[in-house]
């Protein structure tokens, strides 16, 4: 008699379709638990309010609370860090997302950024100044690259940085910093005559200003600036000294693109479990929609591609922890994942019906925040780019 034979087959859960949970173990399970009621507690209740007010309230005191769950930097060895697994951030990322984009950004921003770059390429002194503060959330910190005229582009960044004896200034401005009004430190990278550098910014260094951007239609619950920096004079220790060039940037990036990987699947099992929810208790012609047949097709299509993802996502997490993942890998699951949740959150929508663009369900506030989340870290056609180079050798860059 076969093992199948003898064991009686699990239930299906619509929840868990594939049975993906059966992959994690015990402390994954915990940590994932942990940021889901973390969210549930102080995001969803507030979270609609937040996003029509166009304004993040009590940001500081949230980076703390994310702080002592452990969730900022999480990923990282020491200094105050987690020190999880790729895998356990992952599934961090999609809570928080499923939360909101915003609340994701802040702590992406925060650990695979800004303390991701000051763990990797900084100094000693710069990793024991800097990080435990972030880890706990004390200090926020933001990350400058992306600049007015260059997004896609790094590489023609107009922010330079010129030696003053054995001191740095630094003059230029970066765009769309998530946190850089509230941050304490900045991580931005400049051109030098050596190569581009990343130099680690107090912010409240002279010359240094952080506008917050208003009329946003799209992450709208976040800190969203521009970074000015007006011949910010820095010390010759301000450098992070372990990079020159457009390697760490892009290696950050990558870091924060596999949370991204995750965190879009967040967005659309939010906006999918609404429309499930939606589809068994509003009645037309007499019976729930949910018993129609077109209904029935969106839902098992939505069901496919969202768990197809985080299977994906799961995946790359656990190259990521056996150290072999690599960057064009990331870029197929940041293509996949966000191209598809934002259809998984259209699709919901029509489900829902007028009610769809409603703020009272999550639905229309998921798509407009995916519409940042295709965008940053890569835009689709980047991605589409970086994958067509790695399967035929050949640049299309230029």
């Amino acid at each position: 008699m076969s093992a199948s034979a003898r064991t009686p087959l699990p239930p299906f859960d619509p929840a868990d379709p594939l049975g993906i949970d059966d992959l994690l173990d015990p402390e994954d399970l915990a940590i994932r638990d942990t940021v889901r009621t973390w969210a549930t507690d102080r995001v969803l209740p507030h979270i609609a309010d937040w996003y029509e007010r166009g304004e993040l309230p009590g940001i500081r005191e949230l980076a703390r609370e994310l702080g002592s769950i452990g969730a900022l930097g999480m990923s990282l060895q020491g200094y105050g860090c987690a020190g999880a697994s790729a895998v356990q951030y992952g599934l961090a990322c999609l809570e928080l997302e499923a939360a909101d984009s915003g609340i994701r950004s802040l702590v992406s921003v925060q650990g695979s950024l800004a303390m991701y770059a000051i763990h990797r390429f900084g100094s000693e002194e710069q990793k024991q100044r800097w990080l435990p503060g972030m880890a706990a959330g004390e200090i926020i910190g933001c990350f400058g690259l992306t600049e007015p005229d260059h997004g896609s582009d790094p590489a023609s960044m107009r922010t330079h940085a010129k030696k003053d004896g054995t001191d740095w200034l630094l003059t230029g401005r970066k765009m769309w910093i998530t946190n850089g009004s509230v941050a304490g430190v900045a991580v931005v990278w400049a051109q030098t005559d050596e190569g581009i550098r990343g130099f680690v910014v107090p912010t409240d260094a002279q010359g240094f200003s952080a506008p917050e951007i208003k009329h946003k239609w799209s992450l709208r619950a976040s800190v969203t600036s521009e970074l000015v920096l007006d011949e910010v004079r820095l010390p010759a220790d301000a450098v992070l000294p372990e990079v020159v060039g457009l390697k760490g940037p892009l290696s950050c990036l990558s870091h924060a693109r596999y949370g991204i990987v995750w965190g879009a699947m967040g967005a659309a099992r939010s906006s999918f479990e609404a429309a499930v929810e939606y589809a068994k208790t509003r009645e037309q012609f007499d019976r729930p929609i949910g018993g129609f047949q077109l209904t029935q097709a969106k839902l098992a299509d939505m069901a496919l591609e969202l768990h197809k993802g985080i299977l994906l996502a799961h995946h790359l997490g656990r190259r990521l922890d056996a150290g072999r993942l690599r960057p064009e890998q990331i870029s197929f699951g940041k293509l996949n994942n966000a191209r598809e949740a934002i259809e998984i959150c259209r699709t919901a929508r029509t489900i829902l019906g007028a009610n769809g663009i409603s703020l009272e369900y999550p639905v229309m506030r998921h798509a407009t925040n995916l519409e940042s989340v295709l965008t940053y870290e890569g835009t689709t056609e980047m991605h589409q780019l970086v994958l067509g180079k790695a399967l035929t050798g050949l640049d299309a860059f230029r």
